[in-house]
């Protein structure tokens, strides 16, 4: 009768104890996304560049390595074409056209001056010709007759290059058309011009496909017509190790300017140049910025998907506890050298109650150098908790009390 009225009253107790709920983090804590995020300090000032705005990135994590009036807005020219591409390809992506679809010239991208490829109203060309002529050769008719077949008219394009701009977080841009020949009031800044190359690369990898042709024929097949000569604007896709594009613009008013991307040992770096005085300096000073970044930056694996960390304490569930692992693998970008600093600081949730999922994020994994934090991990149950009824709580106390054993409830 005794052990009964025991059994009883902890029961109760514990009851009123899972009442209570610690937070995971206090108030004035971060609380950290599921995405990986890196905090390694920007280097300003590290190199002298003649560039009106500059500044270099790490591709997977968007890491600033580098930057020199990076949100100063500034006239791109030909680089406008970066988002051009990036909407064609969603909409390849979403199925609303495909490679062979075809692509009927208007009189509006006849009129298009500046760089072409010599289109005339009523020629038909498929997706894949014309997007060889916009991202190798930079022909401003072909770009707009894809952002007619995109989005019916060059104006609604803009509209849509715009919303996306806003939707990338890109503050400091503006787009008046869809090829970058407009001057006054079309404007971006190095850093939005990094963030939607991208996620253009990183999103529709098969824009390399095109960035990366050193030299191509348009035009070639139509009887009666001459080829048009199709060579890369961007000098570095020849002769820098590693370059996959993107784009390069001029204009007498804006200057030369390019976005440079390359990728080394599975790292992808992005360096953009705007306003350079010459050709030649736009690609010395983005290659100087590649290089600075492959020289002293490195990807580094440091921990696997499913690795297990410690064990969570489980409220009201059928288990007590559940294993916390690792959500994905963790790689982070580091200065060389560093990794055998890395020091690890596990925060796991001090309230989590079943019902439990697995996969559910249940804590965070922080790395810091020296005191600096460099990139977090989410830690996730190993398994699913189901939640334990009061009836079931009684019973298996009950069984416990008694030494009943392990019976499944």
């Amino acid at each position: 009768m005794m052990k009964k009225t025991l059994a009883y009253l902890l029961v109760i107790v514990f009851m009123l104890v899972n009442i209570s709920v610690i937070p995971v983090f206090a108030a004035n804590e971060d609380v950290y996304s599921p995405t990986t995020v890196m905090k390694i300090m920007n280097n300003t000032n590290v190199m002298s560049l003649k560039a009106k705005g500059a500044v270099l990135i790490d591709g997977a994590s968007g890491t600033v390595l580098l930057e020199s009036n990076s949100h100063a807005r500034l006239g791109i020219a030909s680089v406008t074409k970066v988002m051009s591409m990036l909407l064609i390809m969603e909409a390849i992506d979403s199925g609303k056209l495909t490679l062979d679809t075809k692509v009927t010239i208007s009189e509006h991208s006849y009129r298009m001056g500046g760089s072409q490829v010599w289109l005339e109203p009523k020629e038909v060309f498929t997706v894949n010709e014309l997007m060889e002529a916009v991202a190798i050769h930079s022909a401003n008719d072909a770009t707009v007759a894809l952002a007619e077949a995109v989005a019916g008219s060059e104006d609604t394009f803009v509209a849509t290059m715009n919303q996306k701009a806003k939707e990338l977080g890109m503050q400091d841009t503006n787009f008046l058309d869809s090829t970058g020949l407009t001057d006054e009031g079309h404007y971006s800044s190095a850093h939005d011009i990094a963030i939607m190359s991208r996620e253009l690369l990183l999103k529709y990898p098969k824009i390399q496909d095109f960035t990366t042709v050193w030299h191509s024929l348009f035009r070639n097949n139509t009887p009666g017509k001459k080829a048009v000569s199709l060579d890369n604007t961007n000098k570095l896709i020849h002769y820098y190790e590693g370059a996959t594009g993107i784009k390069t613009g001029y204009t007498s008013k804006t200057g030369y300017s390019l976005s440079a991307s390359a990728v080394r040992k599975g790292q992808l770096l992005i360096a953009v140049v705007l306003g350079e005085t010459d050709s030649n300096t736009r690609f010395a000073e983005a290659r100087k910025l590649l290089d600075y970044g492959f020289a002293n930056f490195e990807t580094t694996k440091v921990d696997n998907k499913g690795e297990e960390v410690q064990t969570a304490e489980v409220k009201k569930g059928l288990k007590m506890s559940v294993k916390a692992i690792y959500k994905d693998d963790v790689s982070l970008l580091l200065k060389k050298g560093d990794k055998s600093n890395l020091q690890k600081t596990v925060k796991i949730d001090k309230d989590i109650t079943a019902p439990v999922q697995a996969g559910q994020k249940i804590g965070v994994m922080i790395y810091t150098i020296d005191g600096k934090e460099v990139g977090t991990a989410e830690l996730v149950a190993s398994e699913d908790v189901q939640k334990a009824s009061f009836i079931r709580l009684f019973i298996k106390l009950v069984m416990e009390w008694f030494g009943i054993g392990r019976a499944t409830i």
